[in-house]
C-alpha cells in the first residue's frame, strides 16, 4: 500500500459534531498563537509558526486557510500564495523566495503552496532537469533542519482528495460565474497527468518526512472533516512544542510556565 492508498477518503464527521471541534480547535488555535506572539500568558515571544499546504486543485487548500486563519488578528499572521516563479525568482535558487516570507521569533506564516513546487509540478511538468529535481529532496530536508533547528515549528499538509471528487468540484467551479476564475485550461490538463504526480507526491511524502518537520495527509473529500484534521493538528504541533520547552497547557488554554 501507498501512503495515498492508506487514507480514506470515506471518512466524514457528523456535521454536528464537526461544528463542535471545529469550533473548540479554533478556540485554542487563538490562545496558543496569542501565547506565541508574547501577548497573553508570560508574555514572551515564542517559536516561530509556519503552516504549508500543500494538495490537489480543488482539494480544499483555500477552504482550510481560510478557517485556519479565521480567528487570528490578521496582524498576527501572513498568509502567502506561490505560483510559478518570476523571471527573477528562476535566476537564484529554487530555495531563495520563499525567505523573505518565513515568520520570526512570534510570528506565524500560513504558505499556500510551497517549495515543494521543485519536487512536483516542476518534476512532472519537465521545469526542472531531473538532476535538479532529484537533488532538490536533501536540499529541502536540510533547509526544514536548519529552520526548525532555529526554533521554527513547521507543519506540512498535503491535501488529498479522489478523481471523482475533484471533477465535481471542478464541474461546480465551472458552473458558478463567482467562482469560474478559479478553475483554469492548466487544472483540467493536471487532472490528465495524475498517475505522474501521484508518483511524484509519494516520492516527496516518503524523502521529505522527517521527525522536525513530517507529513500530514488530509482526507479531503469531505470539507467538513478536512477542516476539522488540519486546525486539531496545527493545535497539536504548538502544544508539542510547548511541552518540550516547558509549557503547560491549561484545560481553558490558558498558558503558564511549569514549575
Amino acid at each position: 500500500m501507498t501512503r495515498l492508498a492508506d487514507v480514506d477518503l470515506t471518512a466524514a464527521l457528523p456535521k454536528k459534531e464537526a461544528t463542535a471541534r471545529l469550533d473548540a480547535a479554533l478556540d485554542r488555535l487563538l490562545r496558543l498563537r496569542l501565547v506565541l506572539g508574547g501577548q497573553i500568558g508570560a508574555k514572551q515571544i515564542g517559536p516561530p509558526l509556519c503552516v504549508v499546504f500543500e494538495g490537489w486543485d480543488a482539494s480544499g487548500k483555500g477552504g482550510a486557510i481560510k478557517r485556519l486563519v479565521k480567528p487570528l488578528d490578521p496582524r498576527h499572521v501572513r498568509v502567502a500564495q506561490f505560483a510559478a516563479p518570476t523571471y527573477d525568482e528562476k535566476r537564484h535558487h529554487f530555495l531563495w523566495r520563499f525567505w523573505p516570507v518565513l515568520p520570526g521569533w512570534g510570528g506565524m506564516a500560513v504558505l499556500d503552496r510551497s517549495w515543494y513546487g521543485r519536487v512536483l509540478v516542476e518534476r512532472v511538468e519537465g521545469f526542472a532537469a531531473e538532476h535538479q529535481w532529484k537533488r532538490a529532496y536533501d536540499e529541502i530536508v536540510e533547509f526544514e533542519r536548519t529552520l526548525t533547528a532555529e526554533g521554527m515549528i513547521l507543519v506540512k499538509f498535503w491535501m488529498h482528495v479522489s478523481p471523482e471528487e475533484q471533477l465535481r468540484r471542478f464541474e461546480d467551479r465551472a458552473a458558478d460565474p463567482l467562482r469560474q476564475w478559479k478553475l483554469t485550461d492548466e487544472d483540467w490538463r493536471n487532472r490528465e497527468k495524475r498517475e505522474a504526480y501521484e508518483a511524484a507526491v509519494e516520492e516527496m511524502l516518503d524523502r521529505t518526512d522527517h521527525p522536525r518537520a513530517p507529513w500530514t495527509v488530509v482526507a479531503g473529500d469531505d470539507k467538513r472533516t478536512a477542516r476539522v484534521t488540519v486546525v486539531e493538528a496545527v493545535c497539536a504541533a504548538v502544544e508539542r512544542e510547548f511541552a518540550e520547552r516547558g509549557i503547560a497547557v491549561e484545560e481553558r488554554g490558558v498558558i503558564s510556565p511549569t514549575e
